[in-house]
């Protein structure tokens, strides 16, 4: 099905399963290049999307094989942002922890905090018809290298 609106808005959709997550890393990262972002924040793109991917199945959709994620990445501007979307279990951004001490990191469980310092904007909504949405946007820098 041929999307009318695939301008510059690219879109993934991923059972949710944490094999998929890399698919989505590199989908992101495909985007990010195009924008013109630098290794460092491609890797920061990357490392925030599998957080965003690894909380939707751990926490929106308690498990694997629940539901899918969708994903997409548009360029507007100056601003590189990732779309990630579920129909899990909504929760309080506010009431989530601050940062893990630094001996119990590890890939994929380093929370929300990780993610906005990597990002320079989240932004979460949630709706019972529609179920959650993250936005998360990486400023692009005018420089040329």
């Amino acid at each position: 099905m041929a999307d009318k609106h695939a301008g510059h808005k690219h879109v993934l959709t991923v059972p949710g399963r944490y094999e998929e997550i890399k698919h989505v890393c590199q989908f992101v990262a495909g985007g990010a290049e195009q924008a013109g972002l630098d290794e460092a924040d491609i890797f920061h793109v990357e490392l925030a999307c599998d957080e965003a991917c690894t909380n939707v199945i751990e926490h929106a959709y308690g498990g694997e094989n629940v539901g899918d994620i969708f994903i997409s990445w548009q360029i507007r501007g100056d601003c590189f942002t990732i779309t990630i979307h579920d129909n899990g279990r909504a929760f309080d951004p506010e009431e989530v922890a601050g940062p893990p001490p630094l001996e119990n990191l590890k890939a994929g469980g380093l929370g929300l905090h990780f993610m906005r310092t990597l990002m320079d904007d989240v932004r979460f909504t949630f709706d019972k018809q529609t179920g959650n949405t993250l936005v998360m946007v990486k400023k692009i820098s005018g420089e040329e290298t």
